[in-house]
Parts: C-alpha cells; sequence; structure tokens
C-alpha cells in the first residue's frame, strides 16, 4: 500500500469505526432503559450483546489505529497481533455475559414475574433494527473503498444484531400477547448460547493468529503458482506462512543454479518479489536463497514440503 493510499484510507477506516462506537453507545441507553422497564430476560440479553459491541467497536476503532502504525524499531513485523490479544479480552467479558444471562433465564423459567410494556420493548427492538440496517449499509460503503479486514469483521458481527433484535421482538409478543410466559426466558437461554457461540469462533480466530497458524491450502497453493511462474526456479522449500492482524507473512527458501553468479541469482529474486507483489501487495514476502540441491535439515516439515512434486507437476502440465 502506496502512503497516499494509506493517507485516503485510513481516516475513511477511522470514521466507520467511530460510527460503530456511536452506534453502540446510543442503542446502550436506549436498550438499558427498555430492560429496566420491561424486566425482559430477552431485552437484558440484547442489552448485554449491545454492551459487548460496544467493546468490539472500540476495540475495532484501536485495531484500525494500530493497523495504521508502521513497524518501529521494536516491532519490524507491525503491531497486528495486538487485535488478537484483544479479541480473548473480549471473549473472557462475552463468556461472562453469557454465563450470565443463561443463569438470569434459567432463574426466570420458575418464576411467576412477567414482562411489562411489550409495546414499548418491541418499538424500542425496531429503532435497534432500523438504526444497525442504517450502520451495515455505511459500513459497507467504507468496505468497497478501503478493503479494511477490521471494518468488515465488524460487519460480521453487528450483521447477528438484527437477528437478535428480532428474537426480542418474538419473546415479547409470545409472552405479553400470546400467553406464553416461558417464552422471554426461552429467548434469553437462546441469546446466550448464541453469545457463547460466538466467544468461541472469535477464540479461534485470535489463537490461531497468535500461534502463527498456517494459511489455507488454496491460500498457499494460488501463491505458489505464482511464485513458481519465474524462469530461473529450480525449487522451493521450507514455505511457512502466518497472518497477523490484518497482514499476511510468507516466506520461504528458493532454489537456482548453483552456477549462478550473486547478481543473476539475485534478478530471479527480485523477479519473484516483484511478481507476488503486484498479485498478493497485502503479504510481505521473504525469501532466502539456495543453490541447488542444497539440504539446510533433515526436518521433514521444511524440506521438500513444496518440491520436487510441486515442479514435477508444472513441467508434466
Amino acid at each position: 500500500m502506496t502512503q497516499d493510499e494509506r493517507r485516503r484510507i485510513i481516516p475513511l477506516a477511522i470514521r466507520a469505526a467511530l460510527a460503530s462506537v456511536a452506534m453502540a453507545c446510543f442503542l446502550l441507553a436506549l436498550k438499558g432503559f427498555a430492560a429496566w422497564h420491561t424486566g425482559s430476560v430477552a431485552m437484558l440479553g440484547s442489552l448485554a450483546d449491545t454492551g459487548l459491541d460496544l467493546l468490539a467497536s472500540l476495540v475495532t476503532l484501536y485495531g484500525v489505529r494500530v493497523a495504521a502504525t508502521p513497524a518501529d524499531q521494536d516491532h519490524r513485523f507491525g503491531h497486528g497481533k495486538a487485535e488478537a490479544l484483544a479479541a480473548l479480552f473480549q471473549v473472557a467479558l462475552i463468556t461472562a455475559s453469557a454465563a450470565g444471562i443463561a443463569w438470569r433465564a434459567i432463574m426466570a423459567l420458575g418464576s411467576e414475574t412477567k414482562t411489562q410494556d411489550a409495546d414499548f420493548g418491541i418499538v424500542v427492538s425496531v429503532v435497534a433494527i432500523a438504526a444497525t440496517v442504517v450502520l451495515l449499509w455505511y459500513q459497507r460503503r467504507i468496505i468497497r473503498e478501503t478493503g479494511s479486514v477490521a471494518i468488515m469483521a465488524d460487519n460480521v458481527h453487528y450483521q447477528s444484531d438484527v437477528l437478535l433484535n428480532g428474537s426480542v421482538i418474538l419473546a415479547l409478543v409470545l409472552d405479553q400477547f400470546v400467553g406464553w410466559h416461558g417464552a422471554d426466558p426461552v429467548m434469553g437461554i437462546a441469546i446466550a448460547l448464541w453469545l457463547a457461540w460466538g466467544a468461541f469462533q472469535a477464540s479461534s480466530n485470535a489463537i490461531d493468529q497468535l500461534m502463527d497458524k498456517e494459511w489455507s491450502d488454496d491460500q498457499r497453493a494460488a501463491f505458489l503458482d505464482v511464485a513458481a511462474r519465474q524462469d530461473g526456479i529450480r525449487g522451493i522449500h521450507d514455505f511457512r506462512t502466518r497472518r497477523s492482524g490484518s497482514h499476511d507473512f510468507a516466506q520461504f527458501h528458493m532454489e537456482v543454479d548453483r552456477n549462478l553468479t550473486v547478481s543473476a541469482a539475485h534478478e530471479i529474486v527480485e523477479r519473484v518479489e516483484k511478481s507476488l507483489r503486484q498479485t498478493f501487495p497485502k503479504v510481505e514476502v521473504l525469501i532466502h536463497l539456495d543453490p541447488e540441491g542444497h539440504v539446510d535439515t533433515d526436518n521433514p516439515l521444511v524440506e521438500a514440503d513444496v518440491t520436487p512434486h510441486w515442479f514435477g507437476k508444472r513441467v508434466g502440465h
């Protein structure tokens, strides 16, 4: 990404993150009053989810600002993993909230306490749905212009709010208009399970980043296909990949004719790097040059993990 692109994109992404924070604050105040006024467990669950939305939006804002910070002397690979650490903090809060909502809902199943003023609760939920739809529309505009991964993740998170607010409306209707007084705590339990599932997914993604999980097989194959097209390459091994925030990293050992001069071998490396940058502009690539046939280690995970079968397949094709 060029400096001009960075100066144009980062402010847009920050504005989208600030809009998300502002919307979450508005909905938190509105649902807080509605949960107190109606006594609905489902509304309480929706309130908790909005509180987590606010936290997620703040983390997204932080993540976007961190992503704008270039690598420095102490963090030469950038600051991307701060997002994963923040995500694990969110997971702890989400799990605690889900447990609290589930416990309150279970206790309400055996209680005679009824919800109050369903009309008000339904109006609040409809307003929340409308506000969320407007935010989703604005975020998608920013995503099209910036391609921000952080805003994209926030957009996916807010999509679930439409379903959660709809479940609150259903719970209030069934409880007060249909007479099924167990509907509200049942919906509260459903929301708690939804939050717990979201926490599990968030923790899985965060742990994958912190543990430097490899790209998918399709991503690795696409990357290698571009690298292997360049003339002069005799083999690739020790191909390793990882993701840190919105940045991807790839490194590999590239074999060339052992009789080439240093200058000629360097030209091949530069040609490969240029081709990879054009196709994968967000990937930082590190290439180690080896003479053909050189063996670095007997570790089966890194030696011959790409060749000879990859280049044999290309030659056959």
